[in-house]
């Protein structure tokens, strides 16, 4: 008896996933990478730019990226999203936007590059529970300095790291540091030195 091979149908989800991620990057080609020369808040110098607002507060980019680290973030025990503002500012809150649309609500946070001289004095504003699992996000990781700022604030808070993703990895050294100190990392795009950017 000859068995008929089974062939498996791709599953919808994974083509959704697949024309998302391809349409996040046109959106940041787009919009999003500048050529010229530029100082980075890291001090290097730089031939591209990458100017993340242009697409976390476009309406198109909020939502892409948005659902994008929503669906990075399943099984990793994430109970808030943050970041140093005010790059992660747009995309915290559009994760917090999403996971409240797909049932499955994770709160956002932000990090003050300094602490508040008034009111409360807090340095991480919103819902953040002391000793939560929480993910970092950032729109660009260069040496890692924003990242490890972030990291820093809310592990003083007793909370556990549990992922690091970043829109944008450029390569000189800041990711590398991430992963040697133990956390995930992941980034969604990468760019080369040329500023040639393609999904990671």
């Amino acid at each position: 008896m000859v068995r008929q091979a089974h062939h498996e149908r791709p599953k919808e989800g994974c083509k959704v996933t697949k024309a998302s991620d391809k349409r996040l990057l046109e959106v940041f080609k787009e919009h999003a990478i500048l050529h010229g020369e530029f100082t980075l808040s890291s001090g290097l110098k730089s031939s591209y730019y990458f100017d993340g607002r242009l697409v976390t507060l476009w309406p198109e980019g909020a939502y892409l990226i948005g659902k994008k680290i929503f669906d990075i973030l399943k099984g990793s025990g994430a109970e808030a999203v943050g970041g140093m503002t005010m790059g992660a500012d747009p995309m915290v809150s559009a994760v917090a936007v999403v996971s409240h649309l797909e049932g499955k609500p994770i709160p956002a946070f932000i990090v003050r590059a300094e602490m508040k001289g008034h009111g409360t004095q807090k340095r991480i504003e919103g819902p953040l529970k002391r000793g939560s699992s929480v993910a970092i996000v950032d729109d660009v990781i260069t040496t890692g300095g924003s990242v490890l700022r972030a990291i820093e604030a809310v592990e003083a808070e007793g909370c556990k790291v549990v992922k690091v993703v970043v829109l944008l990895d450029r390569h000189q050294g800041g990711s590398d540091e991430i992963k040697r100190r133990g956390y995930d990392f992941q980034a969604i795009l990468s760019a080369d030195a040329a500023g040639e950017v393609r999904l990671a």
